[in-house]
């Protein structure tokens, strides 16, 4: 009996040293995600007033632009994944990586060939495992992104756009990221960057519309704007997208991380209990062998007499 009550507190001393990890994940994790919803939250006026600027250039002048203007039968598109470094975050990577895989299939549905670049280790090794290939990938910063890391991404990515299909570039960028909602909702979703949809952006009135339009005045010309813009645009959105999934990260580490400790809580309570009654047992036997003991030799010095 002495073994099993041995062998509870053990497993006591384990679970309680796994709780006081698990408790400083989740502390950690808790201080960073506000630090990355506030970046988050700070980063996207910029990257709308970009985009509004970037959608009055297009619909104000005529220039026919590569990364504005729609391919009439696209044959191959590009998809950024932004996964995370490291896990212990729930079904945060393997929400975002589903939604990639039902956006490739849409894609391959539509007869356009998909160019993989990804965003973290987690969705480096999915790709990996299974032998798909990936045009680029970044890896180590997933948990603080910075506006470079949003450059380094972006530019492979424009370049792509901007070349010909038949030398390896793309007609299209889609983008797969978690969208911070709140601290208890984050959703992986996915969305086109490039060419810009024109369709999704707020637009003037049509009353007002012819009035608005002449005021535009493009120097040197609308093409040298756009030419100037768009990288900005897409250099914000990506950088945006990857502020809300590191947000989107913590807020899922911290969520995981408290549903461990309570899980330890609440084992060490059950194994509490199993130790006390372990410790009850061994004394109530105990008990009986001296009870025992004492009557057999009360019997033997009856006899002896």
């Amino acid at each position: 009996m002495g073994a099993k009550l041995r062998v509870y507190k053990r497993r006591i001393r384990s679970v309680t040293a796994t709780k006081k990890i698990t408790k400083a994940m989740e502390m950690i994790a808790a201080s960073r995600v506000v630090k990355a919803q506030r970046q988050a939250a700070a980063s996207t006026p910029y990257a709308s007033e970009l985009t509004r600027a970037v959608t009055a250039v297009a619909t104000g002048s005529n220039t026919q632009h590569p990364l504005t203007t729609e391919v009439e039968q696209p044959t191959r598109a590009a998809l950024l994944l932004i996964t995370s470094d490291r896990g212990l975050a729930g079904g945060y990577s393997s929400n975002v990586i589903k939604a990639a895989e039902q956006l490739t299939e849409r894609l391959k549905a539509e007869g356009k060939e998909v160019d993989a670049y990804i965003v973290g280790r987690k969705g480096v090794s999915y790709y990996s495992f299974r032998e798909r290939k990936v045009v680029e990938s970044w890896t180590g910063f997933t948990d603080s992104p910075t506006y470079a890391d949003a450059k380094a991404i972006s530019a492979p990515l424009i370049e792509a756009v901007q070349r010909d299909t038949a030398e390896g570039g793309v007609d299209e960028l889609h983008i797969v990221t978690t969208e911070f909602i709140s601290m208890m909702t984050q959703t992986a979703i996915d969305d086109r960057l490039l060419p810009l949809s024109l369709d999704k952006v707020e637009e003037p009135e049509e009353s007002s519309k012819d009035e608005i339009l002449p005021l535009f005045d493009f120097e040197p010309s609308a093409e040298d704007v756009l030419d100037a813009l768009l990288p900005r645009y897409v250099e914000s959105r990506i950088y945006n997208a990857l502020l809300q999934a590191a947000a989107s990260k913590h807020a899922a580490t911290r969520r995981a991380m408290k549903s461990a400790t309570d899980n330890a809580e609440d084992l060490i309570k059950s194994l509490s209990r199993l130790a006390n009654a372990a410790r009850q047992a061994e004394i109530t036997q105990e008990i009986s062998e001296i009870v025992g003991g004492a009557s057999a030799l009360a019997d033997a010095t009856a006899g002896s007499d």
